[in-house]
C-alpha cells in the first residue's frame, strides 16, 4: 500500500466510514440512519467530554481540513484520544499515522503496537497490516510463520487482500507448508471479491497447472478480468494469450492492445513485448521507430532485454529515426500505475 493510500485510510478508518462500508453501507448511508448531522462544535464538545467516536471523527475532519485548516497533529491528538478508549477504527488510524510519519514522528514499534490492540480486537484490517509487517520485518523481526498466523485470522473474517497474501505464503512454502491448491483455494476467495492481483493469480495457477487441471481458457477468463479493471499485469497475460493462441485463437491485433495498455502504465515487459510486435509487424504495421521507443522503455524499466532489442532495431534505422524515437522515449509519461 502506498503512503497516500495509507493516509487516505487513516482518514476513512478514523471517520468510520471503512466500519460502515463492512456492512454494505456507504459512509453517507450509514450517517443517514444515525440521524441530523452534528456540528463542529457539537463533535467537538462531545469530544472534549471523552466520547471516543467524536474523538475520533474530530480526528478525521482535521486530518482532511474539512471546514477547518487542515491539521495533522491536532489529528493525531484526537484519535489518539479515541485509541486510548479502545476504538478499533481510531486505533488503525494512529498505527498508520505513526507507520507513515503523519502527525507523529515516525515509529515503527509505535505502529505495530496499535495495529496489534486492534488485531487484538479482532479488527481484520489491523490484522492483514501485522501480517505485512511480520512477513516485511517492519519494525519487527521478520516471521513468517507470525505472519501467516496474523494473514490467516484476516482472511476467515472474508479481508480480500489477506486471502491474497496468504494463499501467495501457500504457493511458496512460507510460514506454512507449501501447498498450491490451498494457495488456489484462497486466490479464488480473494478474486471472487475482485481483488485484480489474485484474479492474476489464479489465471497463472490455471495456466501453469498448479494446484488446478492446466486449463487456459480459464486463465484467460481470470486474466480479463483483471485486465479490465486496468490491473497491467493482466492487461500484459492477456496480450500474451492472445499472442500464444492460448485459451483464445491468436489474434496478434487483440495482443497489441491488451500489451499497449500494460506499457502504457509502465510495465516493462509489456513495453518489451509491443516493442518486438513492432518489430515484426504482428498486429501493427512494422515501425523501427515505434521498435525502439518501446525497447528503450523497457530497458529504462529494468528489463535487460530492452537495451538489446532497441539495439538491434537501431541498426537498421537512419539517425533521423534513431533521434525521432529518442524524443519520443523522452517525452513518454506513463498513464496510470496498478
Amino acid at each position: 500500500m502506498t503512503i497516500a493510500l495509507r493516509l487516505a485510510w487513516a482518514v476513512l478508518l478514523a471517520s468510520g466510514a471503512v466500519a460502515a462500508q463492512s456492512t454494505g453501507q456507504s459512509g453517507t448511508q450509514a450517517q443517514s440512519t444515525s440521524g441530523p448531522q452534528k456540528t463542529f462544535e457539537q463533535r467537538r464538545k462531545d469530544a472534549a467530554q471523552g466520547d471516543a467516536k467524536a474523538q475520533s471523527t474530530l480526528g478525521a475532519i482535521y486530518a482532511q481540513g474539512q471546514g477547518v485548516p487542515q491539521d495533522s497533529k491536532e489529528a493525531a491528538k484526537w484519535i489518539r484520544l479515541a485509541a486510548e478508549q479502545g476504538f478499533v477504527e481510531a486505533q488503525d488510524s494512529l498505527a498508520l499515522y505513526y507507520q507513515i510519519g503523519i502527525g507523529v514522528e515516525r515509529d515503527r514499534t509505535e505502529a505495530v503496537r496499535w495495529f496489534r490492540k486492534a488485531a487484538e480486537q479482532g479488527d481484520a484490517f489491523a490484522q492483514g497490516s501485522l501480517g505485512q509487517i511480520y512477513r516485511e520485518g517492519d519494525g519487527v523481526p521478520q516471521d513468517y510463520i507470525e505472519s501467516a498466523k496474523w494473514y490467516r485470522l484476516a482472511a476467515e473474517q472474508g479481508n480480500a487482500g489477506a486471502q491474497y497474501n496468504l494463499g501467495h505464503m501457500y504457493a511458496d512454502g512460507r510460514g506454512v507448508p507449501q501447498d498450491d491448491k490451498e494457495a488456489v483455494r484462497l486466490y479464488r476467495l480473494a478474486a471472487e471479491q475482485g481483488d485484480a492481483i489474485a484474479r492474476v493469480n489464479l489465471g497463472f495457477m490455471s495456466y501453469e497447472g498448479r494446484g488446478v487441471a492446466q486449463n487456459y481458457k480459464e486463465a484467460v477468463k481470470w486474466y480479463r478480468l483483471a485486465a479490465e479493471q486496468g490491473y497491467a499485469s493482466g492487461q500484459f497475460n492477456l496480450g500474451q494469450m492472445y499472442a500464444d493462441g492460448q485459451g483464445v485463437p491468436q489474434d496478434f491485433k487483440e495482443s497489441v492492445k491488451w500489451f499497449r495498455l500494460a506499457a502504457d502504465q509502465g510495465n516493462a515487459i509489456a513495453q518489451y513485448s509491443l516493442g518486438r510486435m513492432y518489430t515484426l509487424g504482428q498486429g501493427v504495421p512494422q515501425d523501427y521507430v515505434q521498435a525502439h521507443l518501446w525497447f528503450n522503455l523497457a530497458g529504462a524499466g529494468g528489463l535487460a532485454e530492452g537495451p538489446k532489442g532497441r539495439d538491434t532495431v537501431a541498426a537498421q534505422m537512419t539517425p533521423a529515426q534513431i533521434a525521432e524515437a529518442q524524443r519520443l522515449a523522452r517525452e513518454w509519461k506513463p498513464t496510470k500505475t496498478k
